[in-house]
């Protein structure tokens, strides 16, 4: 079985960050492309395990053509029933991509810092979540016809969802360390004063209380997702599937 993950980032300068760090350490390798800067992205995942979108300072509604282009490619890893999950651009993206919708706050709030979750019945089925997760982004998106929503928040309601069983959606930044976190105070310290955003003060202290918790949900939430493999069983049906032939054999 092949162990590439493929990463798409949005920057020259971007990273994978703690996502790209756990997959290596549970033994995949990171094929990274960036549509925007001109890579191509690939007509089939047969070599890969799967995907990951991520964010990005662009829009998902920009008219930029590899936007669009991106956007339809989406409809590979979901054709072929490979792992996708797309973070935060990532999610809305595949909003778009499934019919719904993307756009700003009808009262202008944003979400840039961390700001409570609270996961759904179907959220805490996969186990449970973290309190407060880390935000960065101006636009929400609408829950598509078929996909389940896992957990909500109070500005924006679809903080995370599921599509066809290996598709999913989330609209904050586990993937954010501390490091990258000081990056992007730095770049992005023009936008502590939008509606609702917290300042670089408040992300630091916020990080040192609940960074643990979404570092745990997150290992979790990473094995959980690349368990629904192309044409294939979950771990927990695997199991099953092996329990039976033994029993069989008495």
């Amino acid at each position: 079985m092949t162990r590439d993950i493929l990463i798409v980032l949005h920057s020259e300068t971007s990273t994978p960050g703690r996502i790209g760090h756990m997959l290596v350490a549970k033994g995949y390798g990171l094929d990274i492309r960036r549509p925007c800067l001109g890579d191509d992205l690939p007509e089939s995942l047969e070599a890969h395990a799967g995907a990951v979108i991520f964010g990005g300072p662009m829009s998902a509604n920009d008219p930029d053509g590899w936007i669009a282009r991106e956007i339809d490619w989406i409809g590979v890893p979901l054709g072929e029933k490979k792992p996708f999950l797309g973070v935060c651009l990532g999610a809305q993206m595949l909003s778009k991509h499934l019919g719904g919708r993307v756009g700003p706050h009808e009262d202008g709030v944003v979400e840039i810092g961390y700001y409570p979750l609270s996961p759904t019945e179907e959220g805490l089925a996969m186990g449970p979540w973290p309190d407060k997760v880390y935000h960065w982004h101006r636009e929400g998106l609408t829950l598509p016809s078929e996909a389940v929503r896992l957990a909500t928040g109070e500005h924006f309601e679809n903080q995370a969802f599921r599509y066809n069983g290996t598709a999913y959606g989330i609209q904050f930044h586990p993937e954010v360390t501390r490091l990258i976190m000081h990056r992007w105070g730095v770049l992005g310290a023009h936008r502590f004063g939008l509606p609702n955003a917290q300042d670089a003060r408040a992300h630091l202290e916020a990080n040192l209380l609940h960074d643990a918790a979404v570092k745990a949900w997150l290992s979790q939430f990473l094995d959980h997702w690349l368990s629904s493999q192309s044409g294939g069983a979950s771990h927990a049906a695997r199991e099953c599937v092996a329990m039976e032939r033994e029993l069989s054999r008495i």
